[in-house]
C-alpha cells in the first residue's frame, strides 16, 4: 500500500500572491488552515521508523517543497498539483478538490492510506493497522445531522449524505452488513451511537474521525463515474465553499458498501484539540508513546500560546525521532 500527503506552505511570498489574485479570504479558511508548525520532518521520520513497510509515499504539493527535503528518496513520489488534477481545475487553493482527485496521480496503488499533515506515527504500526483482508480498517458510527450553528462543515455534511442516499437503500445495506454496522470492536457506546438513528429510514449521517483514513482507489473511479455533476463542480471550486463535497463521501461510499473492516480507532490513535488540551497532556503521549498515531488539530483560538507550544512539540518528537530519515538531505 502508498501513503498520500498533502501539504502548503502557507508562507510561501508567491503560494499567497497567486491565492490573493483569485480570492483574498475564502469562506471557510482561517490562519490556522496554513500555520506552520515545523513538524512536516518528523512526519517522514515516523513513517521510515514506525512503517518501513509502505511502498510509496506520495507527497502532493502546489510545487513548492521544504529545502531539508531530498526529492531523490527511493521511497518518495513528489506530486505537482498539475502532475495529476486535470488543468481546467487548476490552480486550486480547494483542499477538496486536490482530496477528491487523488486517483489520477501516476502510479497510486490501490490500496493507500491519506494523510494531513497534522497526523504523525509515533510507534510502529502494521499493514493491518490500515487494511485487513484487503478492505479499509473502518470505525462505523452513523449520527444525526444536527445544525446548532450553520457552517461549512455541515453543509458538506448534508451533501455528502444525500449522495448517499440518492444511491442506497439504507435498510438493504444494514441488512447485508449487518456486523459492519454494528460490531463489538466499536464498544458499547459506539454501537448505542447508531443504534439511535436506526429507526430513520434514511442514512442520516456518519461521525467523522479525524484521522488518516484508508481508501481504495477503484472507489474514487467509481464515485466519479456515478457522481461525476457534483465532483466536477466541487473541483472547479478555486476555494472551499458551501455547496462542495469533500473526501468524506468516498469514505462513506465504502462503508455502505460494505468495503470495510471494523475497527476501534480509539485503541490505538488519539486526536488533540490544540485550543483546549494542555501541551503537557500532548508531549507526555508523544514521549511515551501511549498511542501509535496522533493527530495535532491546530485551532484559531490558539494564538499567544502558539510558538510556546511550536517548541515543546519539536522537542518531543525530537525526543523520540532524533536520527533523519532518507527523505531529508
Amino acid at each position: 500500500m502508498d501513503f498520500v500527503l498533502i501539504w502548503v506552505d502557507g508562507s510561501d511570498p508567491n503560494w499567497q500572491a497567486q491565492k490573493n489574485l483569485y480570492s483574498g479570504k475564502p469562506a471557510g479558511d482561517s490562519p490556522a488552515r496554513f500555520r506552520d508548525w515545523d513538524l512536516l520532518k518528523y512526519w517522514f521520520r515516523g513513517v521510515e521508523k514506525f512503517s518501513p513497510w509502505v511502498n510509496k509515499v506520495h507527497f502532493v504539493t502546489c510545487g513548492h517543497y521544504p529545502d531539508w527535503m531530498n526529492l531523490n528518496a527511493p521511497q518518495l513520489n513528489f506530486v505537482r498539483h498539475s502532475d495529476y488534477i486535470p488543468e481546467e481545475y487548476l490552480p486550486t487553493f480547494n483542499s477538496h478538490t486536490i482530496e477528491l482527485n487523488l486517483h489520477r496521480i501516476e502510479g497510486l496503488s490501490e490500496k493507500f492510506v491519506y494523510f494531513n499533515d497534522d497526523m504523525f506515527l509515533i510507534d510502529s504500526m502494521e499493514p493491518t493497522d490500515f487494511f485487513k483482508k484487503g478492505l479499509p480498517c473502518e470505525e462505523v458510527l452513523m449520527q444525526l445531522l444536527v445544525f446548532k450553528k450553520f457552517s461549512m462543515a455541515k453543509s458538506i455534511d448534508n451533501y455528502n449524505t444525500a449522495i448517499i442516499n440518492k444511491n442506497f437503500s439504507k435498510r438493504k445495506v444494514i441488512q447485508k452488513n449487518l456486523l459492519k454496522f454494528f460490531n463489538p470492536v466499536y464498544g458499547l457506546y459506539g454501537n448505542l451511537y447508531s443504534l439511535y438513528t436506526l429507526p430513520a429510514p434514511l442514512f442520516t449521517g456518519f461521525k467523522h474521525t479525524h484521522t488518516a483514513q484508508s481508501f481504495l482507489k477503484s472507489t474514487f473511479e467509481e464515485v466519479w463515474a456515478k457522481e461525476y455533476e457534483f465532483l466536477d463542480n466541487t473541483s472547479k471550486s478555486k476555494f472551499r465553499d458551501f455547496d462542495n463535497v469533500n473526501q468524506y463521501l468516498l469514505h462513506h461510499w465504502q462503508i455502505v458498501q460494505g468495503k470495510i473492516a471494523p475497527t476501534n480507532f480509539k485503541k490505538h490513535r488519539a486526536r488533540f484539540d490544540l485550543d483546549i488540551i494542555d501541551s503537557k497532556t500532548v508531549s507526555e503521549c508523544i514521549r511515551r508513546q501511549s498511542k501509535k498515531m496522533i493527530c495535532l488539530n491546530d485551532e484559531d483560538h490558539l494564538t499567544e500560546s502558539f510558538e510556546v507550544m511550536k517548541e515543546q512539540f519539536i522537542s518531543d518528537f525530537e525526543y523520540i525521532l532524533p536520527e533523519k530519515s532518507s527523505f531529508e538531505k
